[in-house]
């Protein structure tokens, strides 16, 4: 196997292609006028060119509060052009869909002779818009997109307490998914925009003292109505957004961790020892995935396939050997090098190929940083006759991890790792390992480049070693078994210096 400068300069073709992906669009500002004018189309009450033009700019200015909103709370958002494609795209769909259903809803008061015009506005399904926001982005841009539909939609209706009505609902509506894991939980969803449309309604029929009208029970039949609208179009268009933009959802997210995905079963097959590795580092990187304040679905999602490129040569990994035989020795410390560093680039291959999440694909590319494959390193030192080593080619290509995710997963991996070769694993030793491990990866630089503080290390420290003490446990002898017949007493003190030795290079390189 033969590993050139020009391989490594195809594998870089997906990072290329991701920052020319991820870049900030070169006219934001551009976007945002044609958003405000789509938008001013969608509002506009009466024709007439001073009409239109105030649309314009009202619109204008709250797309652009919206903008900047995002590159302070937000500014992964805005380095995506996608994203803030996607964003504003939301806002227009959701004004023009609210706009369709409102002629549609008037002709079938016309048509069905009600004598309540004017009722049919509670039953525009104007609270679709930020279900789908807080889906596809998070709760805060899903707040800010609510206020602001709620003000355009108020405006358009000539109607202060529609405003209200409007807002109430999307917001209802985007809290009901916080923690949306099922295509069904939509529906539940629903439930709850049903309850704040009736208590917002009912309250603005009070204040207009329209209560006891044949108005409000008309009113309150279309609010109903209105609901039925939000699910449905929620339902139809989250699956299409997914794939047109490729966002990634809890949803989507949650059908990932289906073990009988193709990815984790031929893990399981042909590299057992590292499919059960990345289960472990799953379990560790969930249950400290709230400490770092990341999604807990991603980082197990990601903990899951992060080394699904060592499917393709798994005997070269030391958790994969179970004939004991190390075909390490029978190569140079370069070749070996290669091996173990190609193990990246055939991961995010696969996962291109299966069409995995850009973020998960990111996670596999990210886990090893630029690190140093310090066991091979220093093995090519002692090689006679060699040119002596390469840190070219003895590191992972990177880059650092970018992400709190990403960097989460290395240090889980890293501990995870280096904890097989304690033979005797009490609480002091682990605490031990897991203190050198992280402080090496800290201190080699690798999370320079994400959001990690000090404080998020400690507490992800803390938890490693509660979860790996616990995962390590000793067990009594059961009786009538000698299951240590015939294993040569190899010395404590000899053991522990050699997991001393090996506990600061067995996070990196498994395959010794």
């Amino acid at each position: 196997m033969t590993i050139t400068k020009e391989t490594k300069k195809q594998g870089n073709g997906y990072s290329q292609k991701q920052a020319s992906l991820t870049a900030r669009p070169a006219k934001p500002y551009a976007y945002i006028g044609l958003m405000a004018l789509l938008s001013a189309l969608c509002i506009l009450r009466e024709p007439g060119i001073w009409s239109f033009v105030g649309s314009v700019l009202m619109a204008g200015v709250l797309l652009l509060l919206l903008y900047l909103d995002i590159i302070r709370y937000q500014p992964l958002y805005a380095r995506k052009s996608r994203m803030l494609v996607l964003l504003g795209f939301m806002v227009v769909f959701t004004l023009a869909t609210s706009r369709a259903f409102e002629y549609i809803l008037a002709g079938m008061v016309r048509g069905i002779e009600i004598n309540a015009s004017g009722a049919e506005i509670y039953g525009i399904p104007v609270a679709a818009g930020a279900m789908l926001v807080m889906l596809l982005f998070d709760f805060h841009t899903a707040i800010i997109v609510s206020f602001m539909v709620g003000l355009l939609a108020g405006l358009w209706q000539g109607d202060p307490s529609f405003a209200v009505y409007a807002f109430v609902s999307s917001l209802t509506a985007a809290f009901s998914v916080v923690r949306c894991k099922r295509r069904t939980a939509i529906l539940r969803g629903g439930v709850m925009v049903l309850g704040a449309n009736l208590i917002t309604l009912l309250t603005i029929l009070l204040y207009k003292d329209m209560l006891i009208t044949s108005f409000a029970s008309y009113s309150l039949m279309f609010s109903a109505i209105s609901v039925v609208l939000v699910v449905a179009i929620v339902s139809l268009m989250l699956p299409i957004l997914e794939n047109i933009f490729k966002v990634t959802t809890d949803i989507s997210l949650l059908e990932l961790l289906d073990l009988d995905h193709p990815l984790m079963k031929s893990l399981m097959i042909n590299a057992p020892g590292t499919y059960h590795h990345s289960i472990i580092v799953g379990n560790l990187v969930e249950s400290c995935a709230e400490l770092a304040g990341v999604n807990p679905l991603l980082a197990r999602v990601g903990a899951y396939y992060h080394d699904i490129g060592k499917a393709k040569m798994p005997e070269y990994f030391i958790e994969n050997q179970m004939s004991g035989v190390n075909k390490h020795e029978k190569i140079t410390p370069h070749m070996s090098s290669m091996i173990l560093t190609s193990h990246v680039k055939e991961g995010v291959e696969l996962a291109i190929e299966y069409k995995l999440p850009e973020e998960v694909t990111d996670i596999i590319q990210q886990h090893h940083g630029n690190s140093l494959i310090t066991y091979f390193f220093e093995k090519a030192k002692g090689e006679p006759g060699s040119d002596g080593p390469s840190e070219e080619v003895d590191r992972y290509p990177g880059p650092k991890p970018q992400t709190r995710t990403a960097a989460l997963i290395m240090m889980a991996d890293a501990v995870e790792a280096a904890s097989r070769v304690l033979t005797e694993p009490t609480a002091a030793r682990v605490n031990i390992l897991v203190d050198k491990v992280m402080n090496h990866i800290f201190l080699t630089g690798q999370l320079e480049e994400c959001e990690l503080t000090f404080k998020d290390i400690h507490e992800i420290k803390n938890r490693f070693n509660y979860i790996l003490t616990g995962i390590l446990h000793k067990r009594v002898n059961y009786p009538g078994f000698d299951f240590d017949k015939g294993r040569k007493d190899e010395g404590k003190h000899s053991k522990q210096t050699e997991e001393d030795k090996a506990a600061a290079s067995a996070g990196r390189e498994r395959v010794a």
